[in-house]
């Protein structure tokens, strides 16, 4: 896609905002129509795409990640990956589902992102520094039991997995291969493990 910009990430939305639409282009083109050009790399049929569902997915977008920022690079990343992904569209569901589809799988990866750091975070914040005066290290030691004790709470399996990630250092196919399951196992406990050990954490 030919656009002046130096930042890939957000070329198909910014290509979409910057140029005048030919409305009878507008009212003539299904989004199937529209698909199809993008295919081709039409950048207008990409700006009416563009136009024609930016609001609806911007407000789907921030009812999941809520932050107006995220929504805003979401909705970038959305129209980036169906300049890119056109071709592979079968029309097995509406070009709307589709567009849905794309925008709920990046937003909720977003969130999980998020989730994990802030999680990640809470953890750190529980390991011992020696440059810490005694107050802060006891502010610590607490804050690890309670991480200690809504570990204790999770089942064996989620568990298990949080305990070898977190305070063995080990990666997700180390732990496949201690407790002997697949990786996307171990990914998908991890999933459940942290959303539980969060809500925990969080009460606690």
């Amino acid at each position: 896609m030919t656009i002046a910009l130096t930042d890939a990430k957000s070329a198909a939305a910014a290509s979409a905002r910057a140029a005048p639409r030919d409305s009878s282009f507008d009212d003539a083109a299904s989004d199937e129509a529209l698909i199809r050009r993008i295919a081709a790399k039409d950048q207008l049929a990409m700006r009416t795409l563009f136009a024609r569902y930016r609001i609806p997915l911007y407000r789907w977008l921030l009812r999941i990640v809520r932050d107006e920022t995220a929504a805003e690079d979401l909705l970038s990343d959305v129209f980036l990956d169906v300049w890119r992904q056109a071709a592979s569209f079968k029309g097995r569901a509406s070009v709307s589902t589709w567009l849905l589809a794309i925008a709920r799988y990046k937003a909720l990866s977003a969130r999980r992102a998020r989730s994990n750091a802030e999680l990640d975070a809470r953890i750190a914040a529980t390991v011992p520094d020696p440059a810490d005066d005694p107050e802060a290290s006891l502010q610590k030691k607490n804050r690890s039991q309670v991480l200690r004790d809504s570990l204790a709470s999770l089942s064996p399996e989620h568990g298990e997995v949080i305990d070898l990630v977190y305070y063995h250092g080990r990666s997700v196919k180390e732990v496949a291969d201690i407790v002997g399951i697949g990786e996307a196992t171990v990914k998908t406990r991890m999933f459940y493990a942290r959303r539980k050990l969060a809500s925990l954490v969080a009460v606690a």
